[in-house]
């Protein structure tokens, strides 16, 4: 494609023009030294009642990086569901700039679709004020270049409920009616101790925030490790919500976190049944086939503004080829 000069954003520029932070330490760091993430800022609902986002077949594109686990689980619930005809998707470089996500993985350096260099021109463009992060998974509508929705807790929930129509036969209920109070309880715990626990250790400025989030993480580690030593999945026999957010923090810990954020009490491979687990996830068609162990790598060990890490060396290992060993796993399904 030719790409124009309007098109191609001068970082110089933008920096000057935009009040949007490139880094967690900017905001959300508390003065305890622990680490608060922010808050969404664009969080209408997808939905048929007024003032909610149309769901319509090829309005929007999802713009994710693959070293983010927020916006990787929309991937692979978007995949899961069959939405990729649906809902385009725009991949940002997973190497995070002083200036943001960056589109240089694509031709001319700026996303095809959107036209845009940086994930936070779209984030200018819905909100010409917004000081925050501009961060992924980020739903722009296409025809006006503006982010409309980046609700990480809330995006997959919308793909497995309202966006049903365009749902592929035979999708899998991730979000069972019967299961969703349950789901969304075991999702805050999750999240807050797991997803973001992991950060809450990394991104720690004192020993007492840091050993405190450490203690919380192994906590819901060990007691997970409990749940899954006699059923398959979070919820028995079959794959929900809750399950692709685990996975995505699981599947990055000793690729990343277990260094980079020092979560080394142990390693996930050191887990019998959340290895397994995690494995037989991985080895599920939506999984595995969007999880890309290079680009995790070096999204947090080059990145900048993500830990201090001024070489920028990429750790050669540790060896993924485990993952795609036998889990058995299928042996704990009651039918």
């Amino acid at each position: 494609m030719s790409v124009s000069k309007e098109q191609l954003s001068n970082p110089i520029d933008l920096k000057k023009e935009s009040k949007i932070a490139t880094s967690e330490a900017i905001h959300e760091i508390q003065g305890d030294g622990s680490f608060r993430r922010q808050k969404n800022r664009f969080t209408t609902p997808f939905g048929d009642e007024k003032g909610e986002l149309p769901v319509e077949a090829g309005r929007y594109r999802l713009l994710w990086a693959p070293i983010c686990p927020w916006a990787h689980r929309s991937v692979i619930v978007r995949k899961l569901l069959g939405l990729e005809d649906v809902i385009s998707l725009g991949t940002a470089n997973p190497i995070r700039t002083e200036y943001g996500w960056e589109f240089s993985l694509d031709e001319g350096g700026v996303d095809p679709v959107l036209g845009i260099r940086y994930l936070s021109e779209v984030y200018v463009n819905a909100d010409s004020e917004y000081a925050g992060r501009a961060t992924v998974p980020a739903v722009v509508d296409i025809q006006t270049k503006k982010v409309v929705n980046n609700d990480y807790f809330k995006l997959t929930n919308y793909l497995e409920t309202v966006w049903s129509p365009f749902h592929k036969q035979d999708a899998p209920d991730l979000y069972p009616e019967n299961l969703q109070k349950e789901i969304d309880e075991l999702n805050e715990v999750i999240f807050h101790d797991i997803n973001n626990g992991v950060y809450k250790c990394g991104f720690a400025r004192s020993q007492e925030a840091y050993e405190k989030a450490y203690d919380a993480l192994f906590n819901r580690l060990d007691e997970l490790e409990e749940r899954l030593s006699n059923q398959r999945y979070l919820f028995g026999d079959y794959i929900t919500d809750s399950d692709v957010r685990l996975y995505v923090t699981l599947a990055r810990f000793d690729v990343a976190y277990h260094t980079a954020f020092k979560t080394n009490r142990n390693r996930l491979i050191d887990f019998e049944n959340l290895w397994g687990y995690a494995r037989d996830l991985y080895q599920t068609p939506g999984f595995g086939d969007t999880t890309d162990f290079e680009a995790i790598k070096k999204g947090y060990f080059a990145s900048a503004n993500v830990i201090e890490n001024p070489l920028k060396i990429i750790p050669k290992g540790p060896d993924v080829s485990g993952w795609n060993t036998p889990h058995h796993r299928e042996q704990l399904s009651s039918n």
